[in-house]
C-alpha cells in the first residue's frame, strides 16, 4: 500500500509532457514518474490504427504461409521466397512488441 507523498517540481510543459507519456502508456501520473524513477519498463499502448495494422500484418503471415505450403512440392524455390517474405513480416511484427 503506498501512503507517502513524494513531491517535486516540473515546468507547465514537463508536466503536460509527462501526463501524454502517462496517457500513452495507460499509466497514471504517478505510477508512470514511478516507473520511470526506478527504470522500469514503460510500454505505450498501441492506437487502434496500429492495431489494424498488426492484425493485417498476421493476416497476411499466415496467408503467406498458406501460400507457400501449397508451392512447397511443386516449385521449391517459389516456396523458399514466400518463407522468407512471411519471416522478414514476423520480424516487423516483433518489432511492435518492443
Amino acid at each position: 500500500m503506498k501512503s507517502k507523498v513524494v513531491r517535486f517540481r516540473c515546468s507547465t510543459f514537463e508536466r503536460n509532457l509527462l501526463r501524454v507519456k502517462a496517457r500513452k502508456s495507460g499509466l497514471s501520473l504517478s505510477e508512470y514518474c514511478r516507473r520511470a524513477a526506478f527504470d522500469d519498463r514503460i510500454i505505450e499502448r498501441l492506437t487502434e490504427d496500429q492495431i489494424d495494422m498488426y492484425k493485417m500484418l498476421i493476416d497476411y503471415r499466415n496467408n503467406f504461409i498458406r501460400i507457400g505450403n501449397m508451392f512447397r512440392k511443386r516449385n521449391p524455390k517459389l516456396a523458399d521466397e514466400v518463407t522468407q517474405l512471411a519471416r522478414e513480416i514476423k520480424e516487423h511484427l516483433y518489432n511492435f512488441k518492443k
